[in-house]
């Protein structure tokens, strides 16, 4: 850092909490346009977390600003009753919905992904009557009190219990580094399998399980999408017990994947979506949205929210989701081509060093794995992995990691990014790597 920057990040240090998920990296943003960024020094640097997957239309897109300039001057708060731009986001939310909840939804307002997530908790127990919930190793579902209890992450969990009864971890399905010791297709699915045969066989203990909740492609456990018949085999498994099916869309929905909702690649239809980060863009603005006849059985003022549905934020909400989806959703489209090109990009640079073990994941979420070695798989260790953190950083790039080992490297640029961001990225990535 820079001696403007530097003196931000004491200030910081000083009188913030380092609770928070950025902690003490070197670096202070000053500025955001497009899929870049500005420190207090001047420098700018390529922008490849998107502020963990929040810019899908790039920072301060001028629409979203426009949009919420003039709303500015008319109605910004309006406390947790109607106001017009809140009303005008609800039904533009239900039209957008994949199939089962499109135009057949209830929409709850959050600012953050956490507190849609704690919300589906609570309406899981009221609808069913059921207290327990399935989640999966790996997962990040938020970290207050209930969503937490979801979440794996030691970070997040350790020290911080006892967590709320009635929740079941389950295997998700990391083909890369399979718990069962399989290979697919071979494995015939084993981890779906089990999946069923938890909720559906006596004696496993699943004996009132209201939900499963589940990442269509999971976030923080290390970019890890499923196999195409996994989701599939999932709900079919929640069927047959009663249980409702969430698809947790906070990091992966909103066009992230190449499809609007990441559950798409898949064909199934959940009972609720929860999501967030992409589809308020630069605005705190997330929620959950849950099929009508469920939503009917909900207590009406059992949930207030004051800040829930600002009309600023309802705006930027709106215009956010008209980008994504104008031109037959043409921006989403683009995000699953470029995809595809930055893993050829990075799959044909691994060949010239040992430590890129895996590169996966649909459209612009896509999950560089880092070993020791390709044959071993061992895990590479904190210290290389920030030693490529400050080496890219140097180059010019902000990148952050993920996975249960935190050895995952994130692209997750803005939906907008150019691709010759996108590939001098690539090329940063594979340069600091061979370095390494």
């Amino acid at each position: 850092p820079g001696p403007k920057t530097a003196e931000y990040l004491q200030g910081s240090f000083d009188n913030e909490s380092m609770a928070r998920g950025g902690g003490k990296f070197p670096f202070v943003f000053s500025e955001g346009k497009g899929a870049t960024v500005k420190d207090p020094d001047g420098n700018v640097l390529i922008d490849i977390t998107a502020g963990v997957a929040v810019n899908s239309v790039g920072r301060c897109h001028p629409r979203v600003v426009a949009a919420m300039t003039a709303q500015m001057n008319s109605l910004m708060h309006a406390s947790d009753i109607s106001n017009v731009r809140r009303t005008e986001l609800a039904k533009k939310v239900a039209g957008i919905m994949p199939a089962g909840l499109k135009d057949n939804c209830i929409s709850y307002f959050t600012q953050g992904g956490s507190g849609a997530v704690e919300t589906a908790i609570k309406f899981v127990r009221k609808i069913t009557g059921r207290n327990q919930i399935i989640a999966f190793h790996g997962a990040y579902h938020g970290v207050w009190c209930g969503c937490n209890s979801l979440t794996t992450g030691d970070q997040y969990r350790k020290g911080y219990g006892p967590f709320i009864p009635g929740v079941i971890h389950l295997p998700y399905p990391y083909c890369y580094r399979c718990c069962f010791g399989l290979e697919y297709p071979s494995c015939k699915m084993r981890c779906a399998q089990y999946v069923d045969y938890v909720l559906n066989t006596p004696y496993t203990g699943a004996d009132d399980v209201g939900a499963v909740i589940i990442e269509a492609q999971q976030g923080e456990g290390g970019y890890v999408p499923p196999p195409p018949e996994y989701l599939p085999m999932v709900k079919k498994a929640c069927e047959k017990h009663g249980a409702l099916y969430i698809s947790d869309e906070v990091q992966a929905g909103a066009g992230r994947t190449g499809k609007m909702w990441c559950i798409e690649h898949s064909g199934v239809e959940p009972d609720m979506i929860t999501w967030g980060k992409g589809m308020g863009g630069d605005m705190p603005m997330a929620g959950l949205t849950i099929r009508k006849d469920l939503a009917a059985l909900i207590d009406d003022h059992s949930q207030p929210n004051t800040f829930a549905g600002n009309a600023v934020t309802s705006v930027a909400c709106m215009t956010n989701i008209d980008i994504l989806t104008e031109n037959d959703r043409a921006l989403i489209k683009r995000a699953a081509v470029l995809g595809e090109e930055i893993k050829d990009r990075i799959r044909e640079g691994a060949k010239n060093t040992r430590i890129i073990g895996d590169v996966r994941g649909n459209g612009l979420m896509i999950g560089i794995e880092m070993v020791e070695d390709k044959e071993s798989r061992v895990p590479l260790g904190r210290d290389d992995v920030g030693k490529i953190i400050m080496g890219m950083l140097a180059r010019g790039m902000i990148m952050v990691p993920c996975g249960r080992f935190g050895n995952v490297f994130r692209f997750m640029p803005p939906l907008v990014i150019t691709r010759e961001h996108a590939m001098k990225a690539c090329d940063i990535l594979l340069e600091t790597a061979a370095e390494i």
